[in-house]
């Protein structure tokens, strides 16, 4: 690990200080999005701004989600008007307030990104941009190192967002990129970089083949991201002397938060504020039930509110055992974009969100398909205060009636105790058999 236990003083800094530091940055915040970006000026045009000042105020807000900044998009590029004046065009949809010259909002932007969609992002000219040198820093990762870098340099920004990062530290970068297997073990055994950056199931790749063809590992510390990364291959890496830690980033928001030496969760960013929330609904849930992860980034370039990743996590109690204050959060548990298609007509997990907000008596709910396909059954188990024995009389009725309202769909209600229903932050349930 690097010398310094702390990238900086705002890691350790009292929970109340930055909770208060927060939600005084945050009407700022809000109101420049208002001014500066056409969709937030939009969304938020009935919002006082100085008034957003607590978690409570911020979840009052509405969620944005990803398809509707690819919505946006789509529809300013069907909207371009003639060739002539095509520089007008807002590729970003309303929702950056930077560009270039012949955009609306033209303070210049340092890059533009393409992702899966195809949805662009831009880049803004701070330092470390997309604050990933944290991350990097928690993973162990100091001035003077050589980092090979395996994320991808095309189009999507994960390996630019690596590189910054690695630059504030003082570290020097191989742009290694991705694909070109042969070569990139070339330049492993030429260089011998102390440090790995890329997805982990590339970096066992890299080590396997390595082993395979008698190479020593140089690698000491890796920060992996963008999938999965599982104990097992933590202990794998370990036993060949490499210590290898994980971190959440997403390429709309920059890092969200990242893995430390107690390898207890992950801390929450200090450029974030993170909320859990019902699935489909946007309501924050108590503190340890799975959710899903909303995140208000307080970057003037990109000032996303209360953006909806579509990833569930839960927080975890108390600080980090390294001294560190922010929260923590378990790490990625899954999809909440949960959907099903039941008898030729898609269920949403805004349709079970909705119904709880119908019935003030269902605490929580859940949507259990079963039968086969074509032939489905639908069971509807809401956990209700008092549980079964204590709510009014036909609340499974109105439960039923509302479902049908909500969905055109029928559903067996099955009244539930509090607590009942699994903390995995699923709403809908595929039990179908494909026979």
């Amino acid at each position: 690990m690097s010398g310094a236990p702390f990238y900086d003083a705002l890691e350790i800094r009292p929970a109340a200080q930055r909770e208060a530091q927060l939600f005084a940055a945050l009407p700022h915040q809000v109101a420049h999005a208002q001014a500066h970006t056409g969709a937030f000026a939009q969304r938020l045009a009935a919002v006082n701004a100085a008034s957003i000042n607590s978690r409570a105020a911020l979840a009052s807000l509405p969620v944005t989600r990803k398809a509707e900044l690819l919505q946006a998009q789509q529809a300013s590029q069907a909207a371009r008007p003639s060739s002539a004046e095509a520089g007008q065009a807002d590729p970003f949809g309303g929702f950056s307030a930077v560009g270039w010259e012949g955009l609306v909002r033209n303070r210049g932007a340092r890059r533009v990104f393409q992702s899966p969609g195809p949805l662009y992002e831009p880049e803004g000219w701070a330092r470390d941009y997309w604050r990933m040198a944290r991350a990097l820093h928690a993973a162990g990762l100091q001035a003077g190192d050589l980092v090979h870098n395996s994320f991808s340099y095309h189009l999507t920004p994960a390996g630019a967002m690596m590189e910054g990062a690695a630059e504030a530290l003082g570290c020097t970068v191989f742009p290694a990129g991705v694909g070109n297997t042969e070569l990139q073990l070339q330049a492993i055994a030429a260089l011998r970089p102390q440090a790995y950056i890329g997805t982990p199931g590339f970096l066992k790749t890299l080590i396997d083949k390595m082993q395979e063809q008698g190479l020593p590992v140089p690698f000491r510390k890796a920060l992996v991201s963008g999938e999965a990364f599982p104990a097992s291959l933590r202990d794998w890496c370990l036993e060949r002397q490499v210590q290898a830690f994980q971190c959440y980033a997403t390429a709309d928001l920059g890092l969200i938060a990242f893995e430390t030496s107690s390898r207890e969760g992950l801390v929450v960013d200090e450029g974030v504020i993170v909320e859990i929330v019902r699935p489909g609904s946007g309501d924050p849930v108590p503190d340890g039930e799975v959710g899903e992860v909303v995140v208000t980034t307080l970057n003037p370039d990109y000032p996303l509110i209360r953006f909806a990743t579509g990833d569930l996590s839960a927080v975890l109690p108390g600080p980090c055992p390294t001294g560190r204050t922010n929260t923590r959060i378990r790490g990625w548990l899954g999809r909440a974009d949960q959907s099903a298609k039941v008898r030729g007509m898609f269920v949403h997990a805004h349709h079970v969100s909705a119904l709880v907000a119908r019935c003030t008596e269902a605490l929580r709910a859940r949507l259990v398909v079963t039968g086969t396909l074509g032939q489905d059954e639908l069971l509807l188990q809401a956990e209700v205060q008092g549980g079964p024995d204590g709510v009014p009389e036909r609340l499974a009725e109105r439960l039923a009636h509302h479902w049908r309202d909500l969905t055109r769909l029928r559903a067996e209600v099955q009244l539930l105790a509090p607590g009942t229903l699994p903390n995995d932050g699923r709403v809908i349930e595929d039990r179908r058999s494909l026979a």
